[in-house]
């Protein structure tokens, strides 16, 4: 068994971007654990700060059931407010430390978009290169080797994203876009608003419905794209990367630890056929 730890910058990320391979590594046995390092109390037009936090903390345990994720934790730290210090610097070795991190899922740590993501990318990177280092938050166990570090994709990263590692979720679309939906306020409520679709929002119980609306205006997050078949191919072959419809890739990250290509396909149960090397 592996254990794997995803780190977003707001709950609900680490399911739209990583949500589907969470669910295959739950189910094939893995230990899985999802972080959101603030609390995600902006994220709304109606709701105030402090209620906000508290139902979207509720949100994120519902989604974690989808996905057979077996812990969820929420900083409380304001949405907007991340920043790279020495202090939450010491909090991310201490989740990595405490989570005796195998793998870690991370966002981007450069590039547009929202600065929580890029501080969320770059607080774990700086935290991997101490994870093994005991004279560094000496009140945590170091771990005894650095964990496999992977990057996910984000709506600002497409442009430069890497599809090193590409899986196939098909057979578990149902359980991202259920973990998905469980975050109503933010792809039900506010994003909606936000884009001028609440009006095609559907009904509270419409669970196929619900499961559409959010396949159709975040498929760049849930389908196989154009980019992602040469690392389907080198996974599955040919005939399977064509058939694949929904799809999440991953980009090796140049800090953490390499492994070989046996290694990474015994972890992830992915592998790109042009992985060696890089990795080895």
């Amino acid at each position: 068994m592996s254990k794997v730890l995803v780190v977003g910058a707001h709950p609900d990320e680490a399911e739209m971007y990583a949500g589907g391979t969470a669910a295959l590594l739950a189910r094939a046995g893995h230990a899985v654990k999802f972080v959101s390092l603030t609390n995600g109390d902006a994220g709304h037009f109606t709701m105030e700060p402090v209620p906000l936090a508290r139902h979207r903390a509720k949100e994120a345990v519902r989604a974690a059931e989808a996905l057979g994720v077996l812990e969820y934790e929420i900083l409380d730290v304001h949405d907007g407010e991340l920043e790279p210090s020495v202090a939450m610097r010491r909090k991310m070795i201490e989740l990595i430390r405490g989570w005796r991190a195998d793998v870690v899922i991370a966002l981007h740590g450069e590039g547009p978009g929202h600065p929580d993501n890029r501080a969320a990318g770059r607080l774990v990177s700086d935290a991997v290169a101490f994870c093994t280092t005991p004279n560094v938050v000496p009140g945590s166990p170091a771990l005894e080797r650095q964990p496999l570090c992977l990057l996910m994709v984000d709506y600002a990263a497409p442009g430069f994203h890497r599809h090193d590692v590409a899986v196939d979720v098909d057979p578990v679309i149902d359980r991202k876009l259920d973990a998905c939906a469980a975050h109503a306020s933010q792809f039900f409520e506010y994003s909606p608003a936000a884009r001028g679709l609440a009006d095609l929002v559907p009904a509270e119980d419409a669970t196929e419905e619900r499961r559409a609306f959010v396949l159709t205006h975040w498929e760049e997050f849930m389908l196989a794209g154009d980019g992602m078949r040469p690392a389907l191919a080198g996974r599955y072959g040919d005939a399977h990367a064509r058939r694949v419809r929904h799809a999440e890739t991953f980009q090796l990250a140049d800090y953490g630890r390499a492994v070989p290509e046996e290694e990474l396909r015994l972890l992830l149960d992915v592998f790109d056929g042009d992985l060696a090397a890089r990795v080895s």
